[in-house]
């Protein structure tokens, strides 16, 4: 007879590694698989977002935004640094042993809270049985009560850009570079190639970045691209919008040549590393057998409910193999809602405010809608603006670039959107979060009392500013 659990979560990435520890918090017998191995064969917990997404490449940003801090803006403060040097190998080992400490404290969370690793490629079968296949080939099936499906997602390949170790990389062999390459090739303008192509400019890498589409940024505020577009190419990246790669070639095993098409034709560069950005899709291959119940999309993406049901009773699915961002903190509240469901809790998931961040420098972050899709929807809107250069703690950081746009509805004052642009838009962004899942008004946010000096004034004087009431900015005309 199979052992069996209340939960098995299929996947121990930010959706799954967190909703088996909720699931076990309250009080179900909790097992989690997950594929991934280390070079001693033991399991390696965390996903994608801990091991080669989210933690190293911000470990990475961290580094050499400190470096270019010191190399070029210290001496504003009258700090003279001297001659700086990045030695990239002990940044590369800095991140590596971040990453190591993390996946070793979900290890430890998972052992603390009574959840069970079973190692190998999981598999959904008919009636809620989960089949879980070791590295050597040995097959073992598990009963569940409840599966919740967390099985991420890879990257794109494209055809033009075959992998090649060392030369063509994905987001995982991007942050492994341990030398500082002269050229940089990046294809695709999204997060990770914007990200990745920042951390090596900072270190005098020469980057160009392809990206096939007209638009930078087209799911962004425009506002808000058009301010990243200007500041990224301050900091030489060298960003071609409408340039299709067509082709890639290696020369003398050291170099790249890429192909690409533009509006004025044929073109071609050659670069040290590519790196291929394009985007991720959900890794559900050989997820589910052919009886298992649960249907797949035409891209591959999970069916679900608002509440992540599939359509087998029992059975969920979350994070990004199923509709919506990919953002480890929407897995995360994902899995967490599944869980306090599973166990017979009311558990929701506003969708409408899942904050979106790119760390770049300045960081880029929004929550809510743009300008754009509002006023494409005939939302009747009013925005404020209030500029980091007006605002006394960012001058003091000297850190005045970006802003803050906040819109709100004409009629109600509800805030449906903040866009930001900032040295920590990361952090403030949480601030404009938590307003609108309140669903505060730009007035609520006007008469809260926001500590001096601060940056997160700007908050408070963009939503002054939404009724041109802002106090250290020359009033505009109302729209």
């Amino acid at each position: 007879m199979s052992q069996k659990f209340d939960v098995i979560v299929i996947g121990a990435g930010p959706g799954g590694y967190v909703a088996a520890i909720r699931a076990a918090q309250l009080g179900l017998k909790t097992a989690c698989v997950e594929k991934w191995v280390d070079e001693k064969g033991a399991a390696v917990l965390g996903g994608t977002c801990l091991n080669v997404g989210c933690i190293p490449s911000k470990a990475l940003l961290e580094s050499t935004h400190k470096f270019h801090e010191a190399a070029h803006d210290f001496s504003v403060h009258g700090i003279n640094a001297g001659d700086v040097q990045m030695d990239v190998k002990q940044m590369v080992a800095r991140k590596d042993k971040i990453v190591k400490n993390l996946t070793g404290g979900i290890t430890g969370l998972f052992k603390a809270n009574g959840v069970t690793t079973l190692q190998g490629m999981g598999k959904l079968l008919a009636g809620k049985q989960v089949e879980v296949t070791a590295a050597d080939g040995t097959a073992t099936v598990y009963d569940a009560d409840n599966v919740i499906l967390a099985s991420g997602s890879v990257p794109v390949e494209i055809p033009p850009a075959p992998l090649t170790e060392g030369l063509i990389l994905d987001n995982a062999g991007a942050l492994d570079i341990s030398e500082t390459p002269k050229r940089l090739g990046v294809i695709g303008a999204g997060v990770i190639g914007l990200e990745m192509g920042s951390v090596w400019a900072r270190l005098g890498t020469e980057v160009t970045v392809l990206e096939a589409m007209d638009s930078f940024l087209a799911l962004a505020d425009q506002d808000v691209a058009k301010e990243a577009a200007k500041l990224l190419k301050k900091q030489n990246l060298d960003i071609k919008l409408g340039a299709r790669c067509t082709g890639t070639e290696i020369i003398d095993g050291k170099e790249v040549k890429v192909k690409f098409t533009d509006a004025e034709g044929d073109k071609e560069i050659i670069v040290d590393k590519l790196i291929v950005a394009v985007g991720r899709r959900p890794q559900t291959n050989g997820l589910l057998a052919g009886d298992s119940g649960v249907k797949l999309d035409e891209r591959g993406f999970i069916f679900v409910d608002e509440n992540c049901r599939t359509e087998v009773p029992g059975v969920y699915a979350i994070g990004d193999s199923v509709r919506g961002p990919m953002l480890a903190h929407k897995a995360s509240e994902e899995g967490i809602m599944v869980a306090d469901i599973i166990a017979g809790h009311k558990a929701a998931l506003n969708y409408d405010v899942i904050p979106n961040i790119i760390y770049t420098y300045p960081e880029l972050a929004w929550v809510g809608k743009s300008e754009q899709e509002l006023k494409a929807e005939g939302v009747k809107i009013k925005v404020g603006k209030f500029p980091f250069a007006a605002n006394g703690r960012a001058m003091a950081s000297n850190a005045t670039d970006g802003f803050v746009k906040m819109i709100a509805d004409e009629e109600t004052d509800r805030v449906l959107g903040v866009h930001i642009v900032s040295a920590i838009a990361s952090e403030l962004i949480g601030q404009a979060a938590i307003a609108m899942e309140f669903c505060s008004s730009a007035e609520d946010l006007q008469m809260t009392v926001f500590a001096h000096p601060t940056v997160s004034e700007a908050i408070h004087e963009a939503a002054l500013a939404v009724d041109n009431h802002a106090i250290h900015m020359a009033n505009r005309k109302k729209r």
